[in-house]
């Protein structure tokens, strides 16, 4: 009985903090000291947070500017199909220092579809599409339109 009452109260004591040091003895043994608990000098802890920070920085410029060129794109998209401007693009692009063009495979899918749809409007073009027709097919049309025609001639006509 002595024990079962023992025990409870020394846990009940720990819960409080008051005894039983054991814990502050753990917190006490680990060191305070970030470099220490990495394993490095503190040069060397420095050192490297700094090429931490220089690695973010770069690969948060690095992610603004694959943004911006997306948002560029848009952009680029939207005035082609007249769709309406969006802010949010506009605000990406001038957050990347408004230096931002179209990536080269982009820019070269863009050029071969400006170069599609001149070749579309030029008179070229619509002489090309007159030579993919069927031509048989145009010249029975004309040829059953003229018979047609002069059928109807001849019956209003008695000259001819």
């Amino acid at each position: 009985m002595a024990f079962l009452m023992k025990s409870m109260l020394s846990n009940q004591v720990k819960n409080l903090g008051l005894g039983g040091g054991g814990e502050e003895k753990k917190e006490e043994n680990a060191p305070s000291d970030p470099a220490a608990a990495a394993g490095m000098t503190r040069e060397e802890y420095e050192e490297y947070q700094k090429q931490m920070v220089e690695e973010k920085m770069e690969r948060d410029a690095a992610f603004v500017q694959k943004k911006a060129e997306r948002a560029c794109l848009r952009v680029h998209l939207r005035e082609k199909y007249r769709l309406p401007k969006s802010e949010l693009d506009e605000n990406q692009i001038q957050m990347a220092g408004d230096d931002v063009d179209l990536p080269e495979d982009l820019q070269k899918m863009v050029a071969e579809d400006q170069v599609e749809e001149e070749d579309k409007d030029s008179i070229l073009a619509q002489l090309q599409n007159i030579q993919n027709m069927d031509v048989d097919a145009i010249k029975e049309k004309a040829q059953a339109t003229f018979t047609e025609i002069k059928q109807a001639a001849e019956q209003k006509c008695s000259v001819m």
